[in-house]
């Protein structure tokens, strides 16, 4: 749940100073014409039609894009619409069905899928691949259009005096801001499978925020025709007090520290230290002559660390290294991290909108509205890893909306389910994964399969246990 907006933070901090430029270039070239389609009024026919950047990149080849039309506020259709972008990557031969792809965030666009496009395939062949970009991200309609355009002065991203700018507008608009909320996403979510779906077999899957996000629809909209869900690192319960956003940074400890015992259970990793690798690391953290390589926030930065399998892997001897006055493994890592960047970075419409993260964040999944700087600093004193993320929470600045009902609600029934987790998640835990599988156990059909060794999203970090676990779900 806005599961990898700490990864982009840190990318964005410490790796490819010059990406967003470069992406605001060219996402002002191609948004204009990234799809050929027109809107259709609400309600009306859309289609799918030829991508006109589908020649920009191996992965978007012979995709279909489609803007469709959908109400601004559902419960208010007349208060106007707001435009969604949706791209199809069509199956290789006759379709066999569609899996719907539901991004993570909550700020991200569909774009994060388009890296492992071909794991997906292998994953679900022979099936079309249908990846929207929800309300508020991408292509779609944004909250702050002005801001956040390819034409601003920082691309889709925001920059300088545009943030001002874009709290005001959403301030002076509340009825628009009020209405990207995640219930109206889940009606967007039914709509666009309404209007651009086949009458083939169907399945929905979400990743991190999107597994909130397609629960919600289950419970608020549920599509007519589903076949089967699956849920890949499955946030928390929506009341769930011991795992929500505001003990991020507990979470990620929990994990961090587990990593280190690890190492310390491993002779071949265990030898480069002569006490646990926990106290090497709070030796760290306490000399600000050895940590200073580690920036500014050198918690946030081991965090980091242990989100991919790449940069966990040699998080010891970056320690090691450290502890020497040297720096040539912490160079390395963060080199690993600007190559996973540039898997992204190559599509102009991938990044995180940070005014919809704060927006639905603090409306629906801080569980501590009273949480101040000072409880946040206390709390992170005794960790040896933490999260950026609580501070992203705290009162002012971006408004806020009141969810309703619709927070905490359950789908009435589930159809077929498969939940992905790792058991070593920084950002959804597995406890918090296998305490909601139980809950929602009453409703359907429920399986959770868990990766003994996977961190966050596991389409991308651990894509044999993926094609395994949902190569045999969706397969006949």
């Amino acid at each position: 749940m806005t599961s990898r907006v700490a990864f982009i933070s840190f990318l964005q901090e410490f790796t490819l100073p010059t990406a967003s430029r470069f992406l605001a270039a060219l996402a002002a070239f191609l948004l204009p014409h990234a799809a050929q389609a027109q809107p259709g009024d609400v309600g009306g026919e859309a289609t799918f039609a030829e991508c006109a950047d589908a020649g920009t990149h191996p992965a978007l080849a012979a995709t279909q894009c489609a803007l469709v039309s959908a109400p601004l506020d559902h419960a208010a259709p007349a208060q106007g619409a707001i435009d969604l972008f949706v791209r199809k990557f069509p199956a290789r031969g006759p379709a066999q069905g569609e899996l719907w792809l539901i991004a993570g965030g909550p700020g991200e666009s569909g774009a994060s899928f388009y890296p492992f496009i071909d794991t997906l395939r292998a994953a679900a062949p022979g099936f079309d691949l249908i990846v929207p970009d929800h309300r508020g991200t991408g292509y779609s309609a944004r909250l702050c259009p002005a801001e956040e355009s390819a034409q601003s002065d920082g691309g889709m991203a925001l920059e300088g005096a545009e943030w001002g700018s874009c709290i005001g507008s959403m301030h002076a608009d509340p009825q628009r801001t009020q209405s990207f909320t995640i219930t109206n996403a889940a009606h967007d979510i039914t709509l666009l499978m309404d209007e651009l779906g086949s009458a083939d077999r169907r399945y929905l899957y979400g990743v991190s925020y999107g597994t909130q996000l397609v629960l919600r629809t289950l419970a608020v909209a549920p599509p007519a025709s589903l076949d089967g869900v699956i849920l890949d690192s499955l946030v928390p319960a929506d009341d769930d007090m011991r795992h929500d956003l505001s003990r991020r940074s507990q979470v990620t400890d929990t994990i961090g520290r587990r990593v280190l015992r690890q190492c310390d259970e491993r002779a071949e990793c265990s030898r480069y230290f002569d006490r646990p690798l926990e106290q090497a690391v709070a030796d760290l953290l306490a000399d600000p002559a050895l940590s200073e390589p580690l920036g500014a926030n050198p918690k946030y930065l081991l965090a980091a660390l242990i989100d991919f399998p790449e940069t966990r892997a040699i998080l010891p001897y970056v320690i090691a290294d450290l502890h020497r006055g040297e720096t040539a493994w912490l160079d390395h890592a963060k080199a690993q991290l600007g190559t996973i960047q540039a898997r992204f970075a190559a599509f102009p419409q991938f990044g995180s909108s940070i005014p919809l993260v704060s927006l639905i964040s603090r409306s629906e999944n801080n569980r501590r509205p009273d949480l101040t700087a000072e409880m946040i600093a206390e709390e992170e004193a005794g960790l040896l890893f933490a999260s950026p993320l609580p501070r992203h929470l705290l009162p002012g600045g971006f408004p806020t909306y009141d969810p309703g009902e619709a927070l905490g609600r359950m789908p009435a029934s589930l159809p077929p389910t498969l939940v992905l987790q790792g058991r070593l998640d920084p950002k959804t835990p597995y406890d918090g994964a296998a305490a909601y599988v139980d809950r929602l156990g009453a409703r359907g059909e429920i399986t959770l399969s868990a990766s003994a060794t996977a961190p966050h999203y596991l389409l991308m970090t651990d894509p044999d246990f993926f094609v395994t676990e949902v190569g045999a779900f969706v397969g006949e």
